[in-house]
């Protein structure tokens, strides 16, 4: 089984433009995200997915690899589906291309599933939300499974709700790594997007939608994440990052 990590990386963005070439402590993002996924031994691969010549020299400059592929994509899906039609790739982890804290342990997390040969078709990952301030942020997305672990349903909004507290009541958060077969890749980008993930604005429930199973693994790692989506977090990661010296 070959297992290949695809990074897509845009530099157009509505709330940071450029962001996988904003410099953290001397690297680009881009950069500290691949370094963090090639310490991945899980992974055989990684590559970036990008449709700018700038993020493609950025890459090419530290000795990374890249794919240029369309700039019509709607999605990182449809773009990591893209650059993966012509590679030897059994399973492929989408790596988030705005998360420079990201774990290599949680991508060995995400590919065990299908080494494990548990017939999953996409596989992703969540935390339990331990501070009641993000249980109403809609950019902590949440998500609910059902006893065997797969996903009922992912949404801005609060879910469970609890009508009536108790014990058993917890929020988990969806972390937005992904592992595919080729074909359930293939065919989830094949796809028009669904309604209800126009309304959430969250591309996971196209898949849910059209009877894709997703199987969601509660994540080991303590490790903190921070996605970088604007230049508040930016400053963020680059404080978090000096502090550990990264």
């Amino acid at each position: 089984m070959r297992i290949v990590g695809v990074i897509p990386a845009r530099y157009k963005s509505s709330r940071l433009e450029g962001k996988p070439l904003a410099d953290i402590n001397g690297k680009s993002m881009v950069q500290h995200v691949y370094e963090r996924a090639r310490k991945a031994a899980s992974l055989d691969d990684v590559v970036v997915a990008t449709d700018d010549e700038r993020i493609r020299a950025a890459v090419e400059s530290f000795g990374g690899k890249v794919v240029m592929t369309s700039a019509e994509h709607r999605s990182g899906t449809d773009r990591v589906a893209e650059a993966v039609q012509g590679m030897d790739a059994d399973v492929i982890v989408n790596i988030q291309g705005d998360e420079p804290m990201l774990d290599p342990a949680m991508l060995t997390e995400l590919v065990d599933p299908f080494r494990k040969n548990t017939g999953a078709d996409i596989v992703t990952l969540k935390k339990r939300v331990m501070h009641e301030g993000e249980f109403g942020d809609p950019g902590v997305v949440k998500v609910v499974t059902d006893p065997a672990g797969y996903a009922l349903y992912f949404s801005r909004s609060l879910i469970p709700y609890p009508r009536q507290r108790t014990s058993k009541f917890a929020v988990f958060e969806h972390l937005g790594l992904y592992a595919y077969t080729r074909s359930a890749l293939m065919r989830l980008a094949g796809l028009p997007p669904s309604e209800l993930e126009e309304i959430e604005s969250l591309e996971q429930l196209r898949a849910l939608e059209n009877g894709i199973r997703i199987l969601v693994i509660e994540t080991a790692s303590r490790h903190e994440m921070l996605s970088v989506d604007t230049q508040a977090d930016l400053e963020r990661a680059r404080e978090l990052m000096s502090a550990v010296n990264v």
